[in-house]
């Protein structure tokens, strides 16, 4: 190991005077930087409370690219950006360079963490990269808002043989993961608040009779079942109400099979909320439902037949199921990349992986990087691309047929579009589970079809972004060698590269992930993994066989440029 490389590592080289960074002045690429250059700030002094830290290695992610398209009209930016730029970059990897003297019995120069973005302070999100100074810089100053919010300490330590650029990563990876462990209730919120409409005759309360809503809302024309419902919330001390206009329900029951019901109750459902229909009829027409707030405030949609009302709060499986059939729709991104590299690297995987994207040599680039580990792994892996067909029916017949004809056990979506995700909805198997990870917009209607989820036991599961045990345990999974977070790397660069990386990411030239080093001394633009061979061949000497990137790569080129 060379000199600065080991000084780098244990933080011993000197402190420069001046720190690099990219602020974004507002909306649009023309505000990133200044005359598109990255400028210079004097590095930054930190107090008694407070941690200095050095950023050693960002990811890019597509959410940087749409707070540089919305500026400060972006939900989690509450300042003038004019005055006040933003520093993107919240997948971080990042090292202590200074310790305040109040923290120096918990923290030493040299220690090494990753951080969870999502911050909050008293319920207000301050999220690194967005409120709070990103990775598209230097060097850092880390406040009591990370150290000490309402989740906590949002640093998690890594070791030190962890790879800069895996640390990095392990943030886009446990959101990948995240979206397979949500937890959703089975069953109603308690001391939460329960509305229950729509007809009601012959209903039963089953197993909900031990369930212990704070408040209920009764609201059904069977005169004996609403009879029912009352005497049970009073021998169990739980508040009865009329209904209040425009009132958030954390649970809705609809004994109905009145598709504008569904639609006027779904609206009334609270984030994290659990919305049930119950019905023995066929609903007449596919409903119109918000799937935008299905992926960002952990909706679920749930359903039985019959009479027994708990019946449709059945625990939802998020798991890929064990030698199922799965297929990765938008496989050809980064996030489809994860997303396929986990359902191939997990114990417990699919028989069969149907992997599609819209453009041809996405998917040929799909099926050069993962055939190999698939065929290890015993996996079934089929490609197919969009364009290769002259109408949508044909492709759809193709994929029905990959699947048996019985459907698919899991479908994770990954493209953010209505028309794709209501196709395959159309392909689900009896009790299959579609994750849409693709982060639609809140006010984004789909057309569900209830009956798939009364009668055949379909569900939907979206989430959002990680908390911090999720994170950890990406950590954790990255550590033990399970998950190499290291596979999505597409692209590297320092620093200057940022602006570069940025546009790469807004036009899906790259198929995984671009990682920034912001503190290598010596300029690196913009490099795909391939052109490594020519521009530095002793770094490319070291990536795996199939090009992938390692943590021997890493540390070459750390060597060389600092």
């Amino acid at each position: 190991m060379s000199d600065k490389l080991a000084e780098y590592r244990e933080a011993d080289a000197p402190l420069p005077e001046r720190n690099r960074l990219w602020p974004l002045y507002g909306g649009g690429f023309e505000n990133l930087g200044r005359d598109g250059e990255m400028i210079e700030r004097p590095l930054p002094s930190y107090g008694p409370d407070e941690l200095l830290v050095r950023h050693d290695a960002t990811g890019i992610c597509f959410s940087d690219i749409k707070v540089i398209r919305a500026g400060q009209d972006h939900p989690r930016i509450y300042r003038d950006m004019s005055q006040e730029p933003v520093v993107l970059g919240h997948e971080i990897s990042l090292t202590v360079v200074g310790v305040g003297e109040n923290l120096r019995d918990q923290y030493e120069v040299g220690d090494r963490f990753i951080v969870q973005a999502d911050i909050y302070i008293n319920g207000v999100g301050y999220a690194y990269g967005y409120e709070i100074q990103g990775g598209y810089s230097q060097y850092n100053v880390i406040d009591q808002r990370v150290l000490n919010g309402d989740g906590g300490n949002y640093l998690l330590p890594v070791k030190p043989t962890t790879g800069y650029a895996e640390a990095a990563l392990a943030e886009p990876w446990a959101c990948v993961e995240a979206s397979y462990t949500v937890d959703y209730r089975h069953t109603w919120k308690p001391g939460g608040t329960l509305w229950i409409t729509g007809e009601g005759v012959g209903a039963t309360l089953g197993q909900a009779q031990a369930w212990r809503p704070g408040r209920v809302v009764i609201d059904v024309r069977d005169a004996a079942f609403a009879e029912q419902v009352r005497a049970w919330a009073t021998s169990a001390n739980i508040a009865i109400s009329d209904a209040q206009d425009d009132e958030p329900y954390d649970d809705i029951v609809v004994l109905s099979n009145d598709p504008e019901l569904i639609e006027r109750a779904f609206a009334r459902l609270a984030r994290a909320g659990m919305f049930a229909v119950i019905t023995d009829q066929q609903v007449p027409r596919r409903v119109s439902l918000d799937i935008g707030r299905l992926h960002y405030d952990k909706l679920a949609v749930v359903g039985a037949s019959g009479t027994d009302i708990s019946a449709a709060y059945t625990p939802i499986r998020t798991q890929l199921l064990p030698g199922g059939v799965t297929w990765i729709l938008g496989a050809g991104g980064p996030m489809g990349h994860m997303h396929l590299q986990r359902a191939i690297e997990i114990p417990e995987h699919p028989r069969k992986i149907v992997a599609t994207n819209r453009n041809r040599h996405r998917i040929l680039a799909v099926k050069e990087k993962f055939a190999g580990a698939a065929k290890d792994a015993e996996i079934d892996l089929v490609t197919y691309s969009q364009d290769s067909y002259a109408g949508e029916a044909e492709l759809e017949a193709d994929l029905r047929h990959e699947s048996g004809g019985a459907g698919y056990d899991d479908i994770a979506v990954m493209a953010p579009s209505v028309p794709a995700i209501e196709m395959a909805m159309n392909q689900l198997a009896d009790n299959g589970v579609m994750n849409v990870f693709a982060g639609v917009p809140r006010g984004t209607q789909a057309h569900f079809n209830m009956n798939d989820i009364v009668r055949r036991g379909v569900r939907f599961t979206g989430m959002s972004g990680s908390s911090i045990e999720d994170l950890a345990r990406m950590r954790d999974l990255t550590e033990s060698k399970t998950l190499s977070p290291n596979k999505s790397v597409a692209a590297v660069a320092g620093l200057e590269g940022v602006a570069e990386g940025l546009h790469a990411v807004a036009d899906g030239r790259f198929p995984g992930k671009v990682v920034i080093f912001p503190n290598l001394s010596k300029p690196l633009p913009l490099t795909t993994l391939p052109e490594l061979k020519q521009r530095l061949p002793s770094v490319y000497a070291k990536l795996a066989e199939d090009e992938t990137w390692t943590v021997e790569a890493e540390a070459e080129l750390l060597r060389l440029l600092l």
